[in-house]
């Protein structure tokens, strides 16, 4: 538990600098450059990925509830629309980005209270409410920005990347949920 614990803290620490250290990231790209900045900030988030993916494997399945049967099928549900707000939040922006403002930071949400009724062992609740709080914190960051003009949101484009991100959201979230999420995870969510 204690490495899944540190995992969730490097993670954290490493995809909210902007957010709670906006001086030291300023300063590392100073001192290496925009470039160099974000190389070193994707290997630290890596290593932190690593280390949570790691530390969620090797933890103690130690059971707090057991959510109600179908729960899965309410999650595998949500995960569709978690996966259309996140192939939305690639695309230029149709009616689902500029209505949800931040759709790669609400699939991230909806991503993370989806598993948390799924799953009742520590390990998946420490896991997923941590990734929800990131999630919230993100959002309520990003409100922040926009209000200082530090950030601005994608103006509408065309309803049509609304169809593009829906198809590509089924087929994600069809290829995860059929096949990928047993490879992966070791779970199949429909089949429980």
């Amino acid at each position: 538990m204690t490495l899944l614990i540190l995992g969730i803290i490097l993670f954290l620490a490493t995809h909210l600098i902007r957010v709670v250290a906006p001086g030291f990231r300023l300063s590392m790209i100073d001192r290496f450059g925009e470039t160099g900045w974000r190389v070193i900030n994707s290997v630290m988030s890596l290593v932190s990925l690593i280390v949570l993916i790691w530390g969620y494997a090797t933890a103690p399945v130690i059971n707090l509830w057991f959510p109600p049967a179908g729960m899965n099928h309410l999650t595998t549900t949500l995960m569709l629309f978690a996966m259309i707000c996140l192939v939305a939040g690639f695309l230029p922006a149709g009616h689902i980005a500029t209505k949800t403002k931040h759709p790669i930071v609400l699939s991230i949400k909806i991503w993370a209270a989806a598993h948390l009724l799924a799953n009742g062992d520590l390990r998946s609740v420490l896991l997923f409410v941590a990734l929800l709080a990131w999630g919230v914190v993100l959002r309520i960051d990003y409100k922040r920005r926009v209000r200082a003009g530090d950030l601005v949101l994608k103006p509408f484009v065309s309803a049509r990347f609304d169809a593009i991100a829906v198809v590509g959201g089924i087929v994600a979230w069809a290829v995860i949920t059929m096949w990928l999420h047993k490879l992966l995870i070791g779970v199949a969510p429909l089949a429980m």
